[in-house]
């Protein structure tokens, strides 16, 4: 799993049948102790409702599509997880508010 943080939404109107009605999500990669972007980004479906600026978790490959929501949809990024906490050496690096 790879953390990252929501910056945005990407909309498509001509898209492949099976992703009708799925939000895409643009995430840029972070560092989890200092908490910056690497400016390093993807776009990833949405399979738990995140929303803008919330620190996730998203899988790539074959694993995006074992989330319940992308079985079987033609995606190689998917959100499955909204970060709570992110603790390093007894050090909070991150706390949702």
């Amino acid at each position: 799993m790879i953390l990252a943080r929501v910056t945005g939404t990407v909309v498509s109107s001509q898209k492949a049948k099976e992703m009708e009605g799925v939000k895409l999500l643009l995430l840029e990669k972070i560092d989890p102790v200092s908490m910056k972007g690497k400016n390093d980004f993807i776009v990833a479906m949405d399979g738990v409702g995140a929303g803008m600026d919330e620190i996730v978790f998203y899988v790539s490959g074959s694993s995006a599509r074992m989330a319940e929501t992308t079985k079987g949809l033609p995606t190689d990024a998917t959100v499955v997880a909204i970060v709570d906490i992110i603790e390093q050496n007894g050090n909070f690096t991150y706390q949702k508010k």
